[in-house]
């Protein structure tokens, strides 16, 4: 069984689209001030050229944990 965590850090752009950005395996445990910090960052930098607009707001962000289990 493979193991996997993905930090997803969700925003909405001036085209009021929600868009996300993942960080598979962050670095555990995961520091919400610095979650935050990078997503403020994001946000007031607009450093992401995205097709659904330039990023404007933070939505959240959520830690994905899944695991894969082959069969046969």
């Amino acid at each position: 069984m493979a193991e996997k965590t993905v930090l997803q850090m969700q925003f909405m752009t001036d085209q009021n689209k929600k868009v996300h950005i993942d960080v598979p395996n962050p670095v555990q445990p995961v520091d919400n001030s610095k979650v935050d910090a990078a997503m403020a960052l994001i946000v007031s930098k607009n450093i992401f050229a995205l097709p659904q607009g330039s990023i404007v707001k933070v939505v959240g962000a959520s830690l994905i944990d899944t695991s894969t289990t082959t069969v046969g």
